[in-house]
């Protein structure tokens, strides 16, 4: 199940096709029954959770929380339980992202898309540490930005 969550009311945002965008890439990827939650929030709330868990006192566009920590990229999560089928947590920070135009290309609503593919891309073990990795999740990247380029 797909939970969005949505806590800032400053920037107008639709949670329904970002819903379906999130449902269509869970079912290409083979996730289609894995629990994935999605947090919209603000600067001050992202702040936080990237100060707790990262140590870095400011604002991002997105974090991901893995329920699977030790999964490698392009490696299928097999659930040992109902409880397994989970990919974990994202947060998005929407202000962040709808300030932040200079960081990435296209409007608001495909910012907010790649903001999306890059969490899952991270729940799923994709990192862009090295050069190698970053060139493995951009191609993940681009296919899922492909794939649900035309929800609307």
């Amino acid at each position: 199940m797909i939970h969005i969550k949505q806590t800032q009311r400053k920037i107008s945002f639709c949670t329904t096709p970002y819903f379906k965008k999130a449902q269509k890439i869970l079912h290409h990827l083979g996730y289609i029954d894995f629990d994935l939650g999605i947090l919209l929030t603000t600067d001050a709330t992202i702040r936080k959770y990237n100060k707790q868990y990262r140590q870095k006192d400011k604002a991002t566009d997105v974090l991901s929380f893995p329920y699977h920590h030790d999964i490698q990229a392009g490696e299928k999560i097999i659930p040992a339980s109902d409880d397994d089928k989970n990919l974990g947590d994202i947060i998005i920070s929407v202000s962040y992202v709808y300030h932040n135009k200079h960081n990435l290309d296209g409007d608001f609503h495909q910012r907010m898309d790649r903001m999306l593919v890059h969490g899952i891309c991270h729940l799923l073990g994709y990192d862009h540490i090295d050069d190698d990795e970053y060139k493995q999740m951009l191609t993940l990247e681009n296919e899922l930005l492909q794939l649900i380029s035309s929800i609307s």
